[in-house]
């Protein structure tokens, strides 16, 4: 029989050579131009991580799409806004795009930005100069134009919250033309110029009733920040509650809390059912981790049945988890690294959600589906853990969150499954890839440990697929695309549709082909 230390050195040498070397500096693949430009618009949001900081993440991108025709920056700017739901580089891709192709900008635009807060990103994107120019320019005028004319004059109003820019700085830029009267007087009220009040719509002339004198009267149907400022007591904060919509509602439970909202009978009921209300979780394009932060903010004394809602919301929001077939395992990363911010240091703005709580929450929802999944945590090894697969996503969640492994050793647990001679079909990592413990490893041939092992347990389990879930933003990879490996990006719950799709589909590149075949059409708006 031929020996164990000869088996390894035959596979090592079979394997493709990493000849990249990642942040924490370690072996590793470099993922191709057009597959890091997904990866960085699916997980970036152009703030300090761990590894990197803002002005690194930004320089990386500008690199790649330097590197990729206008039509991948299109496709991905697309796919980042709608399906990963990112904000920051859906607008950096359409201002590079601004510089790059006009014609795949008139495409895009509609399609991206399409919210206030898209249109002030793109905005603040492209006058900042980091794409090469620093003034809008006709056609980016012309687009933010024929946005704020496809609004109603309530959207319009609701949409001047928000600042650097704020709406009013963008309408200044543009000098649209109001078609009506009372988009005439909007204009002029936003800039603070001469305007006909009698020509204001609607929900202008009674915000400005309400701040005159807000006790005794029905709140106006605007934004909550619209209100905070003003001297309100319980009553009106009640009708404020009562009309929230799901988003504020998530945000600001604490909030109601300190006014007393909970304390109005069938108010606490009102909001619970809000919450679990699965169209409004649907609509609202909520990241599942964010029910998780909104669990763990609350505030003592919120009542239970608030609890319990946030907990059925975050389970609702993981509807698209599938029931896969074979047996799996999920190996999350709870190494030191992991426990940075999921979306970056930002000052003012830095999320208390870690890198570690959304592993968690991953591994968590699959084993509630799939209740014979394997968990694995690792850092440097594997971490020892007691789950039960008909707990509550959030208790399983936050027992894995809880852990730290130290280092970043991503071969462990596949290690951990050959020396065990485990069976598996499906074997799904989440991490940031950042491993550096198996660099050294003496039978490593060029290739890494990961894949390495990798190939190990292909040969006790030829069917058998890897899926590498990143949340951070690199650009390489321990364990290259293959038929067999797929990897993919983000924290939405896209990443679980592209799971199951390519276990349907079995190919090479999956994630950067569903990109590739996003329509650049204007039918396709």
């Amino acid at each position: 029989m031929a020996s164990k230390e000869l088996f390894r050195s035959i596979i090592g040498r079979l394997l493709p050579k990493a000849e990249a070397v990642n942040e924490a500096g370690g072996v590793a693949y470099e993922l191709s131009p057009e597959h890091a430009l997904a990866q960085y618009a699916a997980t970036g949001c152009l703030a300090s991580t761990y590894y990197a900081n803002a002005d690194q993440q930004l320089a990386k991108v500008l690199e790649l799409c330097r590197q990729v025709e206008p039509e991948i920056i299109a496709r991905t700017a697309i796919y980042a806004r709608r399906q990963a739901f990112m904000k920051d580089l859906p607008a950096l891709l359409l201002a590079v795009l601004a510089v790059r192709d006009r014609e795949l900008l008139k495409l895009t635009f509609p399609r991206v930005v399409d919210h206030p807060r898209m249109l002030r990103n793109f905005v603040q994107i492209l006058r900042s100069g980091v794409v090469g120019r620093k003034s809008l320019g006709s056609l980016p005028k012309a687009l933010v134009r024929d946005w704020l004319a496809g609004r109603s004059d309530e959207q319009i109003f609701t949409a001047s919250v928000g600042k650097d820019p704020s709406l009013v700085d963008i309408v200044k830029m543009v000098h649209p033309k109001p078609a009506t009267a009372s988009r005439r007087a909007l204009y002029g009220y936003l800039l603070g110029r001469v305007h006909d009040a009698a020509a204001l719509p609607e929900v202008v002339r009674e915000f400005e009733a309400y701040k005159k004198n807000p006790h005794g009267r029905p709140s106006p149907d605007v934004p909550f920040q619209m209100l905070t400022s003003l001297s309100l007591d319980r009553s009106a904060w009640v009708e404020i509650a009562a009309r929230a919509s799901w988003q504020m509602t998530r945000m600001n439970l604490n909030t109601f809390h300190r006014h007393g909202v909970y304390e109005e009978d069938g108010m606490a009921s009102l909001i619970a059912q809000r919450l679990q209300d699965p169209q409004a979780i649907a609509q609202s394009r909520v990241f599942p981790y964010q029910l998780l932060a909104a669990y763990g903010a609350l505030a003592p004394g919120v009542p239970g049945e608030i609890q319990d809602a946030l907990r059925i919301a975050l389970e609702l929001s993981l509807s698209h988890v599938p029931e896969l077939p074979g047996k799996i395992w999920v190996f999350p990363d709870a190494s030191g690294s992991m426990h940075s911010p999921v979306t970056g240091h930002r000052r003012g703005s830095t999320t208390a959600v870690r890198c570690v709580d959304v592993a968690g929450l991953v591994a968590a929802a699959i084993l509630r589906r799939n209740p014979k999944t394997g968990i694995l945590p690792f850092g440097s090894q594997v971490l020892p853990v007691r789950l039960k697969a008909g707990d509550p996503v959030m208790t399983n969640a936050s027992k894995l969150a809880a852990l730290n492994g130290g280092g970043t050793n991503c071969s462990a647990p596949l290690t951990y499954l050959n020396r065990k001679r485990v069976h598996a079909d499906l074997v799904v990592y989440v991490s940031d890839n950042e491993s550096w413990l198996d660099s050294s490893s003496p039978y490593r041939q060029g290739a890494t440990e990961t894949l390495r092992q990798w190939a190990v347990l292909k040969q006790r389990c030829p069917k058998a697929k890897l899926v590498c879930i990143d949340i951070q933003p690199y650009g390489t990879t321990q364990a290259t695309d293959r038929q067999d490996v797929l990897n993919i990006g983000g924290f939405s719950d896209q990443v679980f549709k592209l799971l199951a799709g390519f276990l349907e589909a079995s190919s090479a590149d999956y994630w950067v082909k569903q990109i590739r075949e996003i329509e650049l059409t204007a039918s396709a708006a």
